[in-house]
């Protein structure tokens, strides 16, 4: 991965487009623990490919390129959810898919999505994307002790509804 940074660095858009071609699953996985809408992750990963390739010469370090990058989806995700909050919809139901064939796990999938945005985000790079405590306080700009409790309160606040779900079935 890091040739192709520093071939995409010099201008390369082949090694670009395969550096973000490489991404592409950990894009839709982190943008997905934030919107909900397939429209607006893919607007927001379009978003982040055009910046990652305008801004790339601003990266410092290629050790940190996917940690850089995720920061960027996240802010787009973010400015997508400020547009939405402005917006207004009368007498539009929202689509909501029936099937999504990129989500491997159904039932991770629900239990993410019952928790907090903060919580879910949080155990989505650490435990989905694989990123360390430290990673996440960059990506995110808060505190590792503040990752380290979102990582704690997001795995009670599962363990506590699956309980609950064992005593409803039992």
């Amino acid at each position: 991965m890091e040739n192709l940074i520093k071939e995409a660095k010099m201008g390369n858009p082949d090694a670009f487009a395969k550096l973000m071609q490489s991404q592409m699953q950990n894009m839709y996985k982190a943008a997905r623990s934030i919107l909900y809408s397939d429209e607006d992750i893919a607007d927001a990963i379009s978003d982040t490919i055009l910046t990652c390739w305008e801004k790339l010469s601003q990266l410092n370090h290629d050790q940190y390129f996917r940690t850089w990058m995720t920061r960027i989806l996240i802010n787009k995700c973010n400015d997508i959810l400020r547009k939405q909050k402005h917006l207004f919809f009368s007498e539009e139901l929202p689509d909501v898919s029936v099937y999504d064939t990129q989500i491997e796990n159904m039932e991770w999938q629900e239990a993410l999505n019952s928790l907090d945005e903060k919580y879910r985000l949080v155990m989505i790079l650490y435990y989905v994307e694989g990123f360390k405590t430290s990673e996440i306080s960059q990506i995110l700009e808060i505190s590792e002790s503040t990752v380290r409790s979102r990582l704690s309160r997001g795995r009670a606040q599962l363990a506590e509804e699956y309980i609950s779900d064992r005593r409803k079935t039992v």
